[in-house]
Order: C-alpha cells, then structure tokens, then sequence
C-alpha cells in the first residue's frame, strides 16, 4: 500500500524542494556547489516539455524529503530506467522511513511503466549506503562515474 506521506511534487512545492537541495548540499560537504534557483527547478519540473521529474515526503503539511529525477535509457534491456538524481529527507525525519517510502515509490514508477532499472549515485562515506545495500540494492563498483563540467565541457564543446 502507498505511503500517503509520499507524493508527486506540485508547483507550490519547489520552494521546499530547493531548501533541501541546499541542504543537500551541505550534508554532502559541498555547499558552495550548489547554486539551484526556485525558477530553474520549477522550468526543470513544470515547463513546457519536463525532463525531471519528483516526489516529496510531507509530514503535518510541511515537505521535509524529496527525491528528483529523469529517465535514462538502457540500450541492453530496450527500456527506460529512473535514473535518481537527489535523495534527502531532514535529519529530523531520518529513520521514519520516509527514504525507504520515497524509494518505493519510485520503484513503483518503474514497475507501473515497464522501466528497468533504478539507479543512483551515492558517496562512498554515506552512511546511506547499507540502508541501500538492505533494499537490495547493488553497488556498481567496476563502473566510475566519469563528468565534464564548465571549463573542460566548453573546450571538448568547440571540437564538435
């Protein structure tokens, strides 16, 4: 049965959702990385033609988790996967399982649209990780995560 503390995000929460990316930000120890406005979350999720996707947790009338996120593309399986881009819920409300709520409820997703798989990243030194290894998750060690951001994606850019 669905968790009724976890739904789809609306326009009114983006604010919410953009507090906890910063907060994100700073359990990951890197606050100064995140630079995400209310305007592009809300264009990212309800503009013209989406491309994100997300779900909050909402305990007594305030959003304290999210989870975004965006199809990938498995040429092997032939199908779409979710790719999960952010996971957070408030320290205040770890352990409620809340994160375990928001996890399902992306696997529904999956499971209810012929998706795949589920993926996401997670830092070597999160705790998180053994909650995810108890779901059945399975760490992708023999794969890096590999990124070209700002000056060396607009060098690679101009060789096109």
């Amino acid at each position: 049965m669905p968790d009724d503390r976890i739904r789809r995000i609306r326009p009114d929460d983006v604010e919410a959702a953009v507090q906890l990316a910063y907060e994100l930000a700073e359990y990951e120890r890197a606050p100064d990385e995140c630079h995400l406005t209310t305007s592009q979350l809300h264009e990212a999720l309800f503009g013209a033609a989406p491309k994100l996707f997300g779900h909050v947790a909402e305990v007594d009338g305030e959003v304290v988790g999210f989870a975004v996120w965006f199809l990938n593309y498995s040429t092997w399986r032939g199908v779409h996967g979710i790719y999960l881009e952010d996971l957070f819920v408030r320290a205040s409300q770890r352990g409620s399982g809340l994160g375990k709520a928001l996890l399902a409820a992306l696997a529904a997703e999956c499971v209810a649209n012929g998706y795949a798989r589920l993926e996401w990243s997670v830092l070597d030194w999160n705790p998180a990780t053994e909650f995810y290894k108890a779901l059945g998750a399975v760490a992708m060690d023999e794969w890096t995560v590999n990124r070209l951001t700002d000056a060396p994606l607009r060098a690679l850019a101009e060789q096109a």
